[in-house]
């Protein structure tokens, strides 16, 4: 990895000046964005950006501490810097990087050392905080694997191809890929590859879908003829993954509150030959009440803090406080109580997040079952990101009177 273009770098410097200082810009689009706009790069120079931009959003606290102040619009430059001698990163002189004062920070990072774990881990302090006291010891652990670059996984869609075609469809095009043991529909990439341009894709053969993602659809149980609701069904990945595992047997509603987001799960659905999917936007709480017990199975991926998949979403760890978690959490238990009455007697749902706080998960659900005895658990599980996916949590729930 070495950065000898001048152009590349201003790009870098350009993106994460939007990322951290531009209203509600998140990194993914941002670097999409940045990647569109200059179709002359080859790959080489793709994977360049994309590796050090993503590192410098993971590491910026820990950037911050070795440049001796806090990142702002006008040190952007002394950041990627920072991140260059640290990662010994071979780069060339460019004149943006004129009066930096290589020395000072040349001097922190031959210490070897940091003075706190949260900037150790680079993540904000109150951050640190919260994950000790719900996670105990084990919290480092977790998030020494969030730091890590998370690998791109495929679902095989199963109404059109097998893992095994899907491996051998991608080999044809030049990507390397290979099955996961105990999950059935993923299909994990060798390296990093734009799989969107391939015709596997257009064909609707496959959706990219991390691993743990997709334990949830199984987890759910869902049948040939079954009418099931995904109820915050977001652009679709695992609503598409739900049509398949029915055979496009039955009918599932996806409903959210987001209208482009339902209009992107139709694209989606068309792509992958999903034919029993409707969409509802939630425009008023009638639209919830028309279900109300006529539900077979009813899947609730709920709004979270999003900590299980801070490896794909660094970003975000900068973007919430614990303002925002205490917000979502009221929301999650919302959520539990005016969804579930979808719920035939007998029928099962799934409240599901991509977080690793038990208050977010466990928690809720055991708060839930305290004031409505007319459901019981019937299993969970949890998915730490230290198993080498993302972070999530999901509880099997059942109607019985």
């Amino acid at each position: 990895m070495e950065l000898i273009h001048r152009n590349l770098a201003i790009g870098i410097h350009d993106a994460l000046q939007e990322t951290f200082f531009e209203k509600n810009k998140y990194a993914d689009k941002v670097i999409e964005r940045l990647l569109k706009a200059h179709r002359k790069w080859g790959s080489q120079d793709r994977a360049v950006v994309s590796e050090i931009f993503y590192n410098i959003i993971r590491w910026k606290k820990r950037l911050e501490y070795y440049m001796g102040e806090g990142v702002k619009p006008t040190n952007i430059y002394k950041l990627i810097m920072a991140y260059l001698l640290w990662s010994k990163t071979n780069y060339k002189k460019f004149e943006e990087f004129d009066g930096i004062k290589i020395a000072d920070i040349l001097t922190k990072l031959k210490k070897n050392t940091v003075p706190t774990k949260a900037i150790e881990h680079s993540i904000p302090e109150w951050l640190a905080e919260t994950l000790e006291k719900e996670l105990g010891p084990g919290w480092e652990k977790e998030m020494h694997a969030l730091n890590e670059q998370a690998p791109t996984v495929l679902r095989a869609n199963s109404l059109k191809t097998t893992p095994k075609e899907l491996i051998s469809d991608l080999s044809d095009e030049g990507v390397v890929a290979y099955t996961v043991r105990n999950y059935p529909d993923a299909v994990q990439l060798e390296e990093k590859k734009n799989v969107f341009l391939t015709t596997a894709f257009k064909e609707g053969l496959f959706e990219v879908q991390d691993a743990s993602s997709q334990k949830i659809g199984y987890f759910l149980d869902v049948k040939e003829g079954q009418r099931v609701v995904d109820a915050c069904a977001g652009a679709g990945g695992k609503t598409l993954h739900l049509a398949a595992l029915m055979g496009n047997k039955g009918q599932i509603v996806a409903l959210d509150i987001f209208e482009w987001k339902l209009a992107e799960l139709k694209r989606r659905a068309k792509r992958a030959g999903a034919h029993n999917i409707e969409t509802r936007m939630i425009s008023d709480n009638k639209v919830i009440k028309r279900l109300h017990d006529k539900v077979d199975r009813l899947l609730i991926d709920a709004p979270c803090s999003g900590l299980g998949v801070l490896k794909r979403n660094p970003d975000s760890k900068w973007k919430i406080d614990q303002d925002f978690i205490d917000r979502i959490k009221k929301e999650q238990q919302q959520i539990l109580q005016d969804y579930s009455k979808m719920l035939k007697v007998g029928g099962k749902m799934v409240y599901a997040t991509c977080s690793i706080l038990p208050s977010e998960n466990n928690l809720q659900v055991e708060e839930f079952l305290k004031s409505n005895p007319g459901y019981k658990m019937v299993k969970d599980d949890k998915v730490m990101p230290s198993q080498g996916y993302d972070g999530f949590y999901m509880a099997l729930i059942e109607r019985v009177s």
